[in-house]
């Protein structure tokens, strides 16, 4: 289906537009309404004046939610070339500064934005003390492109050909377990003697047990009496001797509380990146930041 019209006689409210597209990525109403922190009436009158505006139904209603019209198939690539366009817009704005001063989101995961990152935001709050930094605690990835946030500590290298990346280190993370848990096992000298030990599992696919069977555990889900996806809450777990527990050597490491478990684990090695946008070229700001964090997370 195409649709015509003479566009000189629009007066186009990008809200409206926003306000589609949006509802049409989200799949519902009320989901739009929240990713754009808007009361959903107020979005449902910008869709449907968007709808009155062109002459044509961008949705059909259905018992689950909505479902996009051929016409509102035909007009959602345009609504997306403009929703990029837009955020470009932002960004270049964002960026145009020169002066080292304003807000810089980071994004990181629980763990780093915990233990590793608040000694280099103290550094970096000594000398640029006009920076106002924001964390995103995350443990999947933001979106940079979308602005979710303006700098990310990754584990995995982008794949976003808008993003600029440093890999700063090769980290390792390692089995770690307070000294009295270890005691009450008996402290086995191998990896076998720790079939009966009780671990903290880190998700519900149980990756860490398989990880610790493929390096020569024989575990069974009964030795993962624990599920937590959340890492600081697991080293919380770990430090009170509720079982056995991985995380970046650097932070179990530097904790006196808790000490190295399993003899003869070998480290599981992963990458740490920096993250930005290619905009970052832009602002000094943005650039201070970033190296600031590939300095520290380097370091």
């Amino acid at each position: 289906m195409r649709i015509r019209m003479d566009w000189r006689s629009v007066t186009f409210d990008w809200n409206r537009a926003r306000a589609f597209l949006v509802t049409a990525e989200e799949g519902s109403l009320s989901a739009a309404a929240r990713a754009l922190k808007l009361a959903q009436p107020t979005l449902g009158r910008q869709v449907e004046a968007l709808e009155a505006e062109l002459g044509v139904a961008l949705f059909e209603r259905t018992g689950r939610g909505l479902r996009l019209t051929p016409a509102g198939h035909d007009l959602l690539d345009h609504a997306r070339v403009m929703g990029e366009g837009g955020r470009a817009l932002s960004r270049a704005a964002w960026g145009q500064t020169e002066a080292i001063e304003g807000d810089v989101a980071i994004s990181a995961s629980d763990a780093y934005a915990g233990y590793l990152l608040p000694p280099i935001l103290e550094r970096l709050h000594r000398s640029e003390p006009r920076i106002r930094v924001e964390i995103v605690v995350s443990n999947d990835l933001s979106d940079l492109s979308r602005r979710e946030a303006d700098i990310a500590v990754r584990n995995v290298r982008p794949s976003e050909p808008d993003l600029i990346a440093r890999r700063v280190r090769d980290a390792q993370a390692r089995l770690f377990a307070a000294p009295a848990y270890l005691d009450r096992l008996g402290r086995p000298a191998d990896a076998a003697g720790f079939s009966a030990a009780e671990f903290i599992e880190i998700d519900a696919a149980g990756s860490l047990m398989g990880l610790l069977n493929a390096r020569g555990l024989t575990l069974t889900p009964e030795n993962f009496p624990y599920r937590c996806r959340n890492f600081t809450v697991t080293w919380e777990m770990v430090r009170r001797g509720l079982g056995i527990g991985i995380l970046d050597d650097r932070i179990g490491d530097a904790d006196p509380s808790v000490e190295r478990a399993v003899p003869g684990f070998a480290p599981v090695d992963f990458p740490v990146w920096i993250v930005a946008h290619r905009d970052i070229a832009r602002s000094r700001r943005l650039r201070v930041v970033f190296d600031a964090l590939v300095e520290g997370f380097g370091g």
